[in-house]
């Protein structure tokens, strides 16, 4: 049997928030933001989950999160690095002996357990894919003084998301020659591996509701949408 191991981003800072608080531990109806994704992946067919947090606060997420709420399938809580991709190499060091990995941001609260369930069906059939939800306004790009330059075509846009899902040798091996070159530019995991490797990575449709928080706009749009679809995201 195939094994899969979610790695759930718990680093960021979240300076964006306007917080003392780091963004995935403000309360979010009535539980920590980075409780809904980890009770997502542990109520998944996933067989373990990693969970990355920031140096230093290991200790603080296994008995305030993880022992708390009665959390299950967390094998390891790792310290993640600097920037993102270095959270996620660390993540990947706790996975060897994994088939397949979901790479998810614990900023995503909303995520459901039915894409995690065709993520994980998807990933067998082509190595790579990633959770994207079709461009829903006009996007411009623009030079360094705010001019427009040009106008994509809207109907080939698609909004990443995460879970992002691999097959494990795939993406360590992205990551390891991508750290080995230091190339910073690198935005999220499927462009290490359009860059580092000739698998091709396939878009499956997501959800406009499973939106990263980084506003506190944001974070009162998750509130509204735990209230209104209580059946899929209370806290149980």
């Amino acid at each position: 049997m195939a094994k899969y191991t979610a790695i759930v981003l718990a680093a960021g800072k979240g300076s964006r928030m306007g917080s003392t608080v780091h963004k995935q531990y403000l309360m979010l109806a009535g539980r920590p933001v980075i409780y809904y994704a980890l009770k997502a992946f542990a109520d998944s067919p996933v067989d373990e989950i990693v969970l990355v947090t920031g140096e230093g606060e290991e200790e603080f997420c296994r008995k305030e999160v993880v022992e708390r709420y009665g959390l299950q399938k967390i094998t390891h809580i790792t310290a993640g690095g600097r920037e993102r991709y270095h959270s996620v190499y660390c993540g990947l060091q706790c996975c060897e002996n994994s088939d397949y990995v979901l790479i998810h941001d614990g900023a995503r609260p909303c995520v459901s357990r039915e894409i995690i369930s065709r993520s994980m069906e998807m990933v067998t059939k082509t190595g790579a894919c990633i959770a994207a939800v079709p461009v829903k306004d006009t996007i411009k790009t623009a030079d360094e003084d705010g001019v427009v330059q040009a106008t994509p075509d809207r109907s080939r846009l698609w909004s990443v998301q995460t879970p992002q899902t691999f097959a494990y040798p795939l993406i360590r091996s992205a990551y390891d020659r991508m750290l080995a070159e230091g190339a910073e530019e690198i935005t999220d995991d499927a462009m290490a591996v359009e860059r580092y490797s000739k698998v091709q990575v396939h878009i499956l449709e997501g959800s406009y509701r499973n939106l990263k928080i980084t506003t506190p706009e944001d974070l009162q749009m998750a509130e509204l949408l735990m209230q209104n679809h209580k059946e899929e995201y209370r806290p149980v």
